[in-house]
């Protein structure tokens, strides 16, 4: 990811993303797709700067480690869902709740089950480090299974 100054995505990554949501329409059965995208891209654009930032580099490390999952909104917040339409990794930011954290967290589609107890959200109060990007990976890489 190149830095704009913000953190968050440059001006070519947007327009990547914009490029990829044409092509999605252009599938068979891709407008759905598209339609998500854009719908989670303009609920992350919503966001303020700092919310923001952490936003898309979450959506940029699902979009890598699971490509599978297709992204939409839901409750009008960033989520990304299996083949079943199912939520398995969704981005709360604290504005839009009223929090003191954001929340990245996994609903019944994920794959995270691991004897009698496993994390199913994470509360983010700063920017992600490194070593918090490394966990979000693996994370969502078993959450998608």
């Amino acid at each position: 990811m190149a830095d704009n100054g913000t953190g968050g995505f440059s001006d070519a990554e947007r327009a990547a993303i914009k490029e990829r949501a044409a092509e999605l329409r252009a599938e068979k059965g891709g407008k759905k797709a598209a339609a998500g995208l854009e719908d989670l891209l303009t609920s992350i654009a919503a966001m303020p700067d700092d919310q923001r930032v952490i936003a898309e580099r979450i959506h940029a490390i699902v979009t890598r480690v699971a490509p599978a999952l297709t992204a939409k909104t839901w409750y009008g917040q960033p989520a990304w869902v299996n083949a079943d339409g199912k939520v398995v990794v969704f981005f709360h930011s604290a504005q839009k709740y009223g929090t003191a954290y954001n929340t990245l967290g996994s609903e019944a589609g994920a794959k995270l089950e691991d004897g009698v107890m496993w994390p199913s959200s994470y509360s983010i109060k700063g920017p992600l480090g490194i070593e918090e990007e490394e966990l979000i990976a693996a994370w969502v890489a078993k959450a998608a299974g």
